[in-house]
C-alpha cells in the first residue's frame, strides 16, 4: 500500500483544530484530521460546557442554603442520576456530529494520535501518512504526578461522569478544576479535603478576594491543606489512603476518591515531536505570531497547545482560524492576545480580566486601587450571601480602567462589562456616567469607582 498524502494534516478535533481543518478544505487544500480520543474536544465533551450543567445544580443548593429559614424550609434534594442523564443530553451526540460535520466537507478522519517520523511524515492507525503542513491541535492534558500510588489517582473526566456524590474526596491541586470540583461535591454533601503544596489556592488570581473565597468554601465544608506534599495512595478497601508531609511531619487521610486537580500540560509527549525538529518547553510548541512553529516551518500549532495560548476556548477558534489562513494564503495574518476574562465557577464565583495589582504597578508610575468588601450592599444581602467583594486597578495618569477583579454570584457576567471598559478605554468618570438596570450587580460597578475614605 502507498503512503497517503495530503495538503494539510490536522491533529486534534477540538474547537482550534476543527476551525483549522474547515478553514484550509474551504480553500481546495486535502485535508486530514486525527484524534485519540472522541471527536469534539476538551470543552464540548468533557470540559466546560458539561461541568457547568453539573455545578448550576450545586448553585442551586448553596442558594437555598443561603436562604434557608428565610422562606426556605429545607433545601431541595438532586436526583443526581437524573442531573447526569441531563448532561448527557448535551455531550451524547458532539462526537458522531463533529466526525459528520468534518465527513461532509470531505476531510479525512484517524482516530488515533500519530507519531511524527521525519518532518514531513506521520505514522497513524499503522499507516504512514504525508503532509506538506501540519497543524497541532491536541489541547492540554492532566498533569502527571510522580510519586507511589499516583495511577490510583483519578482526573476530571472520572468527576464528570460519577454515578453518585462520593462520602468524601481529596484533591490534590487548587486551580481552576480543583476548586470548582470542590466546591460542588462539598456542597453536595461531599467531604471534601483539598490538597495543596503551595501557600493558597489560586495562585493566578487576586490574592485579597481568593482568601474571601477560601473562607466560604471551608464554611461549606471543605479543609484546605496548604503548603501539604502528597508522598503516596494505598488502596485500602473502601477507601484510599493519602499519606503525605505538612510541617516536617508525616501523616496521612483517608477518602473514598482522590483526585489529581493539579493543573493541566500540553498534550505533546506521544507526538514523538523532536523526529520533526518541533521546538517545544511547557507553555507548548513554540510559535511564532503566524502560529507557525520556530524551529519547523511546515509546522503550525494553535490552541491550548501553542505557547501563544491560554487554556481558553475563545482563543483556541481564533488561532484556529489564523493558522488556517496562514496555511492558505501564506504568513499574513498574525495573532494578537486580545483581552480575555477568566472565571472561577464556584460560590461566589471569581472573575477577572487586564492587569493584576502588581502588574500595573510594574506598568505604570501611579496606579490607583479601589477595593472593598461589599458583603453589607444590597445584592449581596438579598441573597444572604457570606462574600461579595472586588479590586479595581486604574492608572491614574489617565484615569482609565487597567484591570478588574471582582467576588459575587453574578461575576461571570459582570466582568464582561468592564473587559469592554478596558478595550474602549473608558475612565472612572466616564463609566459612572454609564446608566444600567437597578438594582442589579452590574450598576454596583459604579459604586465601586469612589474614593477610598
Amino acid at each position: 500500500m502507498g503512503t497517503k498524502h495530503y495538503d494539510v494534516f490536522v491533529i486534534g478535533s477540538g474547537i482550534a483544530g476543527q476551525t483549522a481543518a474547515k478553514t484550509c478544505k474551504q480553500a481546495g487544500l486535502t485535508v486530514a484530521i486525527s484524534d485519540k480520543r472522541e471527536f469534539g474536544g476538551t470543552c464540548a465533551t468533557r470540559g466546560c460546557d458539561p461541568k457547568k450543567v453539573l455545578i448550576q445544580f450545586a448553585d442551586l443548593m448553596q442558594n437555598a442554603k443561603q436562604l434557608e429559614g428565610l422562606g426556605i424550609k429545607q433545601p431541595p434534594k438532586i436526583k443526581w442520576k437524573a442531573v447526569q442523564k441531563f448532561k448527557k443530553s448535551f455531550t451524547k451526540s458532539i462526537p458522531l456530529d463533529t466526525e459528520k460535520n468534518l465527513n461532509d466537507l470531505g476531510i479525512d478522519l484517524y482516530h488515533q494520535s500519530p507519531q511524527f517520523i521525519s518532518k514531513n511524515e506521520i505514522l497513524v492507525e499503522g499507516k504512514t501518512v504525508t503532509a506538506d503542513k501540519f497543524i497541532i491541535a491536541t489541547g492540554y492534558i492532566p498533569r502527571t504526578l510522580e510519586f507511589e500510588g499516583a495511577e490510583l489517582l483519578k482526573t476530571s473526566d472520572a468527576i464528570l461522569k460519577l454515578k453518585k456524590i462520593p462520602k468524601s474526596a481529596i484533591f490534590i491541586g487548587s486551580g481552576y478544576v480543583g476548586m470548582e470540583f470542590c466546591y460542588m461535591l462539598s456542597t453536595m454533601g461531599c467531604k471534601v479535603t483539598m490538597v495543596e503544596v503551595s501557600d493558597k489556592a489560586l495562585n493566578q488570581f487576586d490574592s485579597f478576594l481568593v482568601k474571601k473565597l477560601t473562607k466560604v468554601l471551608e464554611k461549606n465544608g471543605v479543609n484546605f491543606m496548604f503548603n501539604t506534599k502528597p508522598i503516596e495512595i494505598e488502596k485500602l478497601k473502601k477507601n484510599l489512603k493519602l499519606t503525605y508531609e505538612k510541617d516536617g511531619k508525616t501523616k496521612s487521610i483517608k477518602a473514598r476518591k482522590i483526585f489529581n486537580t493539579a493543573g493541566r500540560v500540553p498534550a505533546i509527549e506521544k507526538l514523538d515531536i523532536e523526529n520533526a525538529n518541533i521546538k517545544a518547553d511547557e507553555t507548548g510548541v513554540l510559535v511564532n505570531d503566524f502560529m507557525q512553529s520556530t524551529s519547523n516551518e511546515n509546522v503550525y500549532a494553535c490552541g491550548d497547545v501553542s505557547s501563544k495560548s491560554l487554556p481558553l476556548t475563545p482563543l483556541s477558534g481564533i488561532q484556529g482560524y489564523i493558522a488556517g489562513h496562514n496555511i492558505v494564503n501564506g504568513n499574513k495574518k498574525e495573532f494578537e492576545n486580545p483581552l480575555v476574562p477568566s472565571v472561577v465557577f464556584t460560590q461566589p464565583q471569581l472573575a477577572s480580566v487586564g492587569y493584576s495589582e502588581e502588574e500595573a504597578k510594574s506598568r505604570y508610575k501611579n496606579v490607583q486601587v479601589y477595593k472593598g468588601d461589599t458583603s453589607d450592599w444590597y445584592n449581596a444581602k438579598k441573597e444572604n450571601a457570606e462574600a461579595y467583594a472586588y479590586k479595581i486597578i486604574v492608572n491614574e495618569r489617565t484615569d482609565k480602567i487597567v484591570g478588574a477583579h471582582l467576588l459575587s454570584s453574578q461575576a461571570n457576567e459582570t466582568i464582561n462589562i468592564f473587559a469592554m471598559a478596558i478595550n474602549e478605554g473608558l475612565t472612572t468618570n466616564e463609566f459612572k456616567k454609564q446608566i444600567f438596570t437597578y438594582p442589579s450587580y452590574t450598576n454596583d460597578l459604579k459604586s465601586m469607582l469612589k474614593d477610598e475614605d
